[in-house]
């Protein structure tokens, strides 16, 4: 996986753990996913997943 590809899908991990707690914490309406603990809970696993790929994205080497 390039680099690019591991900080962008990163930063799309991130988003969508950040919109899915607040979903799930109810300060994000308009969705089944309002107020359902479960989200409250993947969210932040994702997030961190995501950041996790950022990092490493971010450290990896370039191939010569």
């Amino acid at each position: 996986m390039s680099r690019t590809v591991a900080v962008v899908l990163g930063v799309l991990c991130i988003a969508m753990g950040l919109l899915w707690t607040f979903q799930g914490l109810g300060y994000v309406g308009g969705s089944p996913m309002t107020g359902v603990t479960l989200w409250a809970v993947v969210g932040p696993v994702l997030a961190l997943a995501g950041l996790a790929l950022v990092v490493v994205g971010g450290r990896a080497r370039r191939r010569e």
